[in-house]
């Protein structure tokens, strides 16, 4: 399996490991087809550019909110931290140590996590919040919107 020849490392295999390049790129031939961000969705080229923009711009929204200066000042975004903020800035390859700094710091996280993203799936963000080592303060539980599960 990819898991076992890839050892759990997807991103920057070594070039050297041919078998476990040869299965990842198997892998990303069978789910080519898939809207990895919302599998339930089509990809964004079999939308027409009408429904492409509709499902969007909220991304663009929140370009324009999380850079308006009043919003980085009610959060205390520091200016010197970060210039402008991008949506899918993949420079961070892994959060870990940032929440790990901001829990030593006291500080607490809301995690979320949706069961349509194949790029975060709900098995890795369980052993992300493990890596983690947080205490479990409340039991994973639904959380209802007119009776209905919205997620848990």
């Amino acid at each position: 399996s990819v898991k076992r020849r890839c050892g759990g490392n997807y991103i920057n295999v070594d070039s050297r490991k041919a078998e476990c390049l040869k299965l990842i790129e198997d892998f990303e031939k069978l789910v080519s087809g898939i809207n990895l961000e919302s599998i339930l969705t089509p990809s964004c080229e079999e939308t027409s550019p009408d429904r492409y923009f509709l499902q969007n711009y909220g991304y663009l929204l929140s370009s324009y909110w999380a850079n308006d200066n009043s919003v980085r000042n009610a959060l205390q975004v520091e200016k010197k931290s970060k210039r402008k903020w991008v949506r899918c800035d993949w420079d961070i390859i892994s959060s870990v140590p940032y929440h790990k700094n901001n829990s030593i710091n006291g500080y607490s996280s809301l995690i979320f996590s949706g069961d349509h993203d194949m790029g975060v799936p709900y098995a890795e963000t369980q052993a992300w919040i493990r890596s983690l080592n947080y205490s479990i303060i409340d039991d994973w539980r639904p959380w209802m919107i007119n009776n209905e599960v919205a997620g848990y």
